[in-house]
């Protein structure tokens, strides 16, 4: 029989010999050569359905071995036609692959840059090289970091990571609960849908739910004798049922933490990733070891050199993730737990960033994993808060919902030009997976709590600048405001242009920020805090003395060091919890105030000791300082307020009456049903969103323009 290739040339069967043209000479095989064979291959396997290790390993050799040669041809000295002749021939097989790899998800992952290495990739790799007359050369493995020019940071990989990638480099992504792709007609696909999105959380009607259903709780019962609440339980019991996204939106001291952890073991989402504030990631080890102790858990400190890289539960804080980025994003992580994650609110900024890419690779590689953001106050401004929240959980991408969330609000049968759209909206996300549970409704055995507010006049030196400054502050605002009336001509104006009022607290704001030298808001509160605190120390000192422990928030180190000397001149004993502080030390002096029944006080940083402390062995709180918002307040108090206490816990307030400090602290409380009205549904009316640093300025000018200043 004759060959093809005669065959295709038009030479008849049985033609004289002298007839036909003499056999071209076979040229040297080339390694674009062996590419084109393997890649015909493995397009023949996956076209069948035979897609299996042997294929995906040829499949990444040849792709790695394509991108090898474009580079080697480009930098080639050779004449520019021959050039241009490899570099056809090799897109010819670079568009087999992309081909190929669109009939099959688990193909395409492995033509990014950081896919790992799978099983027998470089022994192929090796004997391509060998059929194109190639001398084999140990080719990288791919790094796991992500492409450079994205990130410039120092990243790291830790030696035990290295081990454990060498241990298993067959890392294949998990697909094999991806449900079966459907296509259904979309009549929302024309209408920008994140806007009526977030109005349907921002004017919610009364009373409307703020909770996924959840079904009913399993065993409470843990195998060390510790017992889970109903509210806990049901949560992961909803895991257990395959449920697998969560926005935990709890109140704090309702144990979101145990919640998690409980949650992660029911869906079997190791390894599991947890990110957290840094004063928490010792403690969340501490629960893992409590609740899970079956899964080991590993904290990684600064570049990892103590990581565990074969434990199931990897946490890391915020601060250090910009270094890690890549070797957590190819651990193969089936789930990822963010604690505090009102933290990415604010999606320019480094850590939003690094956590929504890790969950975007995290959804990648596995189908359905176990995503849960924690938060006690998901809003801390504006609705606005929950996009980078709910683009962590995957259910909106930049710009349009993602196609579960569109699937549900398809199945309203609505568009926004519709009344009842809002409210369908806002329950077709809830059951994404919010879920929201107050201490009232599930936790009764929890005793209440109050806010005192206790004013002090403020005297002294101290109390002397204070109103000095602030009546600085005071005539520079009006001096701003009458020079810009009479720019417009309106000298001789009546009343107060309200407008005009707002542009000029939103310019001094900006020309005299918290880091610059001038007399500003900033600088007026903190002279606040330094002319209070000692008063509010004394106060805190009586209530050690007679009702037990304290906890003494401050926000500046002065107004802590303060204190501290305070206590110490009255004979009591106190701890410190504040941010330059090492985890051990920080977890040295926690323990010494829940354990030592003859340290009275703990003084800790608003910032720094106001998430993830369980500081319930005392019922009274003093904040000396006031927060910029209620969401921060009400995260210290509740590290005393929450499931453990068993007596009424009573937040005492320090306010300097008639100074800046009153009027913040009424600021504070207008903003206070943010998370109520969005969450709870409540009716409650609410301040505008604009921060309370502007609206205390603005106060501060209309107040001293109706006095004729």
């Amino acid at each position: 029989m004759a060959a093809r290739g005669t065959r295709a040339s038009g030479t008849r069967r049985g033609a004289p010999a002298a007839r036909r043209q003499p056999a071209p000479q076979r040229r040297p095989a080339t390694l674009i050569d062996a590419l084109g064979r393997a890649v015909r291959d493995v397009e023949v396997d996956v076209q069948r359905g035979r897609i299996g290790p042997s294929v995906r390993a040829t499949f990444q050799a040849v792709a790695l071995l394509v991108r090898q040669e474009r580079d080697r041809v480009r930098a080639a000295d050779v004449p520019e036609g021959q050039r241009s002749a490899q570099m056809k021939r090799i897109d010819t097989i670079a568009t087999a692959l992309a081909r190929t790899a669109a009939r099959d998800g688990t193909l395409l992952v492995l033509l990014a840059d950081d896919a790992p290495l799978v099983e027998g990739a470089r022994s192929l790799m090796r004997e391509l090289q060998q059929a194109g007359g190639v001398e084999p050369v140990e080719a990288p493995v791919p790094a796991v970091t992500a492409p450079q020019q994205a990130r410039p940071e120092r990243q790291v990989v830790p030696r035990s990571v290295i081990s454990r990638q060498l241990a298993n480099p067959f890392l294949e992504p998990d697909y094999s609960s991806a449900p079966a792709p459907t296509r259904r007609p979309r009549q929302l696909t024309s209408w920008e849908l994140l806007g009526p999105l977030l109005r349907a959380f921002e004017t919610p009607a009364a009373g409307a739910v703020s909770c996924m259903p959840l079904p009913a709780p399993g065993s409470l019962a843990q195998p060390d004798g510790r017992e889970l609440m109903p509210h806990q339980g049901a949560l992961v019991a909803a895991a257990a049922e395959g449920h697998r996204t969560f926005l935990l939106a709890d109140e704090p001291g309702l144990g979101k933490t145990a919640q998690a952890l409980l949650a992660a073991q029911a869906a079997g989402a190791y390894p599991l990733l947890v990110v957290v504030p840094n004063v928490v990631k010792t403690s969340w080890a501490r629960e893992a070891a409590l609740w899970t102790p079956q899964h080991r858990a590993t904290v990684v400190h600064g570049d990892g050199e103590t990581v565990d890289g074969f434990s199931d539960i990897v946490v890391v804080n915020y601060e250090v993730l910009d270094r890690h980025v890549g070797w957590l994003g190819s651990m193969g992580f089936r789930g990822m737990v963010v604690d505090e994650a009102h933290f990415i609110k604010n999606k320019t900024s480094k850590r939003s960033q690094n956590v929504l890419e890790l969950s975007q690779r995290i959804r990648s590689r596995t189908v359905r994993p176990l995503l849960m953001a924690l938060t006690g106050t998901p809003l801390i401004n504006d609705v606005e808060d929950f996009l980078a929240i709910w683009e962590f959980l995957g259910w909106i991408g930049e710009e349009d919902p993602e196609p579960e969330l569109l699937d549900r609000l398809e199945d309203t049968g609505l568009t926004p030009a519709d009344p009842g759209f809002l409210a369908a909206a806002r329950q077709a996300v809830i059951e994404m997976g919010v879920v929201r549970r107050r201490k009232v409704d599930v936790a009764a055995d929890i005793p209440a709590r109050r806010i005192a507010d206790l004013p002090v006049e403020l005297d002294g030196a101290l109390g002397r600048s204070v109103r000095d400054a602030e009546r600085a502050l005071a005539r520079r605002l009006v001096k701003r405001y009458r020079s810009a009336l009479a720019a417009r001509g309106e000298e001789d104006r009546e009343g107060v242009d309200l407008e005009l009022v707002r542009r000029v607290a939103t310019a001094e704001r900006q020309d005299t920020s918290e880091a610059s030298g001038a007399e500003n808001v900033f600088t007026m509160m903190r002279r606040i805090g330094q002319a209070k605190a000692a008063l509010a120390a004394d106060y805190a000192a009586q209530l050690a003395r007679s009702a037990g422990k304290v906890v003494f928030f401050a926000k500046h180190v002065d107004v802590m060091d303060t204190a501290e000397r305070v206590f110490a001149q009255q004979g009591l004993r106190s701890v410190s919890v504040r941010g330059d502080q090492t985890t051990r030390q920080r977890t040295a002096e926690v323990d010494a105030f829940v354990n030592d029944p003859g340290v009275a006080v703990a003084v800790c940083s608003l910032t720094a000791a106001g998430v993830g402390l369980n500081l319930q062995v005392a019922s009274d709180v003093v904040l000396a300082e006031l927060s910029w918002t209620d969401a921060e307040q009400t995260q210290a108090i509740d590290r005393v307020h929450r499931i453990g206490q068993d007596r009424p816990v009573t937040a005492w307030r320090i306010i300097a009456a008639q100074t800046l400090d009153a009027r913040i602290a009424e600021l504070i409380d207008s903003k206070a049903g943010l998370a109520a009205r969005a969450l709870d549904g409540s009716d409650e009316e609410l301040s505008s969103s604009v921060d309370v640093q502007l609206e205390a300025l603005m106060a501060l000018l209309v107040d001293a323009l109706e006095d004729g200043a």
